[in-house]
């Protein structure tokens, strides 16, 4: 035996409908547009008419013109521009009949003027998320999915117990995305790290980060030279993206043996128990992606116990008006002073205290043997 199929618009409420005569080419057109549009749009469309029929009908307390609004929004959230533009006709229909039958009581300039600037709000809405090809929080989830890999990749590897390692990131604006990352693996006693600064700040610079970001962390231990092999990637995009600086680290867990190469990064600091000061690295080298031939010159050393190595970013030395030397030397004094208490407590209020008074991205690194 076969079913009948059941009716998008029940027949009393499609009676009730037609008896208002603007409103039956409106009923028509959902009805053949079935097969088209999405089950969200038919019902949507559906309950603006009851807004206004029922609005109309029984009471305008229980049924309130500004339920429209609310609709309005969730069909921006959900519905392709098109499909809104079909939604918006049922808006207008309910909104006209409770105007003709209320006036300006219940439909007046205010409440014009807050529907028009939500329909123009849920216009761009439906416009930008069907550009991206997303409907609904779909697009806003992907942000957050890919925020949460960005900061797992900039997570430190498991370290063993005779060593230590810290990792603050601090974008600016609060933003939740910023320009500075960090890539790190671990093979066996071999550790390397890269901290990496793309031009710009924020948001703006997200974008190129998370690019970015997957792409070194795929080269990073797989190639031996690697920011030869960053350069040389960068080279093969299009120009007119900025610049990007990164320093490299590899480190051997067993002896402490490491060596530093850097692509016009702000220079490592090593500080040395035995003496109990910070030495400034030398390794030196171009920006990213601007010459063909990255010649680098590494620095090479080896931490004993009480060592420690600092990676970081220029926003914690750069500040407008203030030379980039001054920048390091205080960074250097707020080592001496907070890092004593413990590498893994400082390393926060480190960050907070070089970066307090100007709005960048900042990242730091620090690498210890207890």
């Amino acid at each position: 035996m076969s079913s009948r199929p059941v009716p998008l618009i029940p027949p009393r409420l499609r009676a009730i409908l037609v008896r208002v005569p603007f409103l039956v080419p409106i009923v028509r057109f959902v009805r053949k547009s079935a097969s088209k549009d999405s089950h969200l749009l038919i019902a949507l469309v559906v309950v603006s008419l009851l807004i206004g029929v029922l609005g109309v009908q029984i009471s305008t307390r229980w049924f309130s013109p500004s339920l429209l609004i609310l609709v309005t929004l969730v069909a921006g959230l959900q519905l392709r521009l098109r499909s809104l533009m079909t939604l918006l006709v049922a808006v207008a229909a309910s909104v006209t009949y409770l105007g003709i039958t209320y006036g300006a009581r219940q439909v007046g300039p205010g409440f014009l003027l807050t529907m028009a600037f939500t329909v123009v709000l849920a216009g761009l809405m439906s416009r930008t998320r069907g550009t991206l090809g997303v409907q609904g929080l779909r697009g806003d989830a992907m942000l957050l999915e890919l925020r949460d890999r960005l900061k797992r990749q900039s997570e430190l590897p498991s370290l063993p117990k005779a060593w230590g390692g810290k990792v603050v990131l601090k974008q600016a604006g609060g933003s939740s995305f910023g320009g500075d990352f960090v890539v790190s693996m671990r093979e066996g006693t071999r550790v390397e790290l890269a901290v990496v600064d793309v031009s710009g700040k924020g948001v703006d610079a997200g974008t190129r980060a998370l690019l970015l970001s997957g792409t070194f962390g795929g080269l990073l231990g797989s190639v031996s030279d690697f920011l030869g092999a960053c350069n040389a990637y960068l080279r093969r995009q299009r120009e007119g993206e900025g610049f990007v600086t990164a320093v490299h680290l590899s480190l051997d867990l067993a002896t402490g043996a490491y060596e530093i190469t850097s692509a016009g990064h702000p220079p490592v600091v090593k500080f040395d128990s035995g003496t109990g000061t910070w030495r400034v690295s030398t390794a030196k080298g171009v920006v990213l992606g601007v010459v063909p031939d990255l010649a680098c010159e590494p620095d090479r050393g080896t931490l004993r116990k009480g060592d420690a190595l600092m990676l970081y970013t220029d926003g914690l030395i750069e500040q407008p008006g203030r030379d980039i030397d001054a920048g390091l030397d205080r960074l250097l004094g707020e080592a001496e002073r907070l890092l004593p208490g413990g590498f893994s407590k400082s390393a926060r209020q480190l960050v907070n205290s070089m970066s307090s008074g100007h709005n960048d991205d900042c990242a730091l690194v620090l690498i210890w043997r207890p």
